[in-house]
């Protein structure tokens, strides 16, 4: 299916979606003796046979088969996850049948982490050729022992011949507390300003997306300080960045639910270059949180939260708990 060109005021314009889903475990079924996957196995706490893994892998592909397809008339042309275990889960799920005809190419590193989760990169071939990829290590150490966390993916490529750079990310987590953990992601940050550094270093009018699970919020200081993000694209300065997230989360938008409060953790940030007027090709047009009925936790206590596949009861036949985000670039064409 070909992506819809728009026309507005006699001016048409080509779109395509970039998404983010954390999907919350999607382990296989095997026992990996390198990780902490024990539960997620037949005979683990989780009970994860392979009837609940196909449905997890048919629940995420149906998400991502329909992320912007209203607006781009297509399924999304990049998509960043974490929390997936390995490459054969994600070669599972660009096999199932909402998007196999879609022809996605995989890119994916093996991370450290102790519980074996990655993050990835899925393209879908007709629109992306990707030039280089690496997986950049996050070295956080705590009493002098080093705290195994998910690398940083980094992916340079062409959209349609366009030169663009992701960074997709799945921060350190809040465990044993928001304040007592921040370094982390402040680390985590500092890793991602030099990622984007470097890639300035080499084209000062580069093209950047930043995407992932941050576990910081827009207005965390991992954001404003370290990242230096801003609300509002007309307050940025040279080489700061637009987060179109800010926003929303100040509007009680958010992606996951505790104990009644939201959080968007899972964002976007975008350069100067794609928000900007002054340049040409595609440029940022608008972003959202894909939350339709269906990934929603429709009764009880939870009702109005992500439909997720583990809760507080156990096994629920869910998607994630985190909503997937998204956002639109377009660009003129003749």
């Amino acid at each position: 299916m070909s992506n819809k060109v728009y026309c507005q005021n006699i001016r048409n314009y080509q779109i395509e979606t970039v998404a983010f889903y954390n999907v919350e475990n999607l382990f296989d079924t095997l026992d990996d003796t390198l990780t902490f996957d024990d539960d997620r196995t037949a005979l683990g706490k989780d009970n994860w046979t392979e009837e609940r893994y196909h449905r997890k892998i048919e629940n995420i592909a149906r998400v991502l088969s329909e992320i912007g397809r209203s607006e781009s008339g297509n399924s999304p042309l990049i998509i960043g996850l974490c929390e997936i275990e390995n490459i054969k889960v994600l070669k599972d799920l660009v096999s199932h049948p909402y998007l196999k005809e879609k022809n996605y190419g995989i890119i994916h590193y093996d991370s450290p982490d102790e519980r074996g989760i990655d993050v990835a990169l899925l393209y879908r071939k007709e629109g992306f050729i990707p030039l280089n990829s690496h997986s950049r290590k996050l070295m956080i150490f705590d009493a002098d022992k080093r705290d195994y966390t998910r690398d940083q993916l980094v992916v340079s490529g062409t959209i349609h011949g366009e030169d663009v750079h992701f960074i997709v990310n799945h921060w350190p987590s809040r465990s044993g507390g928001e304040a007592k953990s921040s370094y982390k992601r402040e680390k985590a940050a500092l890793l991602n300003r030099k990622i984007i550094d470097s890639l300035y270093r080499e084209d000062q009018d580069a093209k950047i997306i930043g995407m992932g699970d941050f576990n910081d919020d827009p207005i965390n200081k991992s954001f404003k300080t370290f990242l230096q993000t801003r609300a509002e694209i007309k307050e940025l300065k040279e080489k700061e960045l637009y987060n179109p997230m800010e926003n929303m989360l100040k509007n009680g938008k958010g992606t996951l639910a505790y104990r009644d409060s939201w959080n968007l953790f899972d964002q976007f940030y975008l350069s100067q270059s794609l928000v900007s007027r002054n340049f040409d090709g595609f440029q940022f047009y608008k972003a959202g949180i894909f939350n339709p009925p269906y990934v929603i936790t429709q009764t009880g206590q939870f009702r109005g939260y992500p439909f997720r596949t583990y809760g507080s009861t156990g096994y629920e036949p869910g998607f994630s708990d985190h909503f997937a985000i998204y956002l639109y670039l377009i660009r003129e064409v003749n």
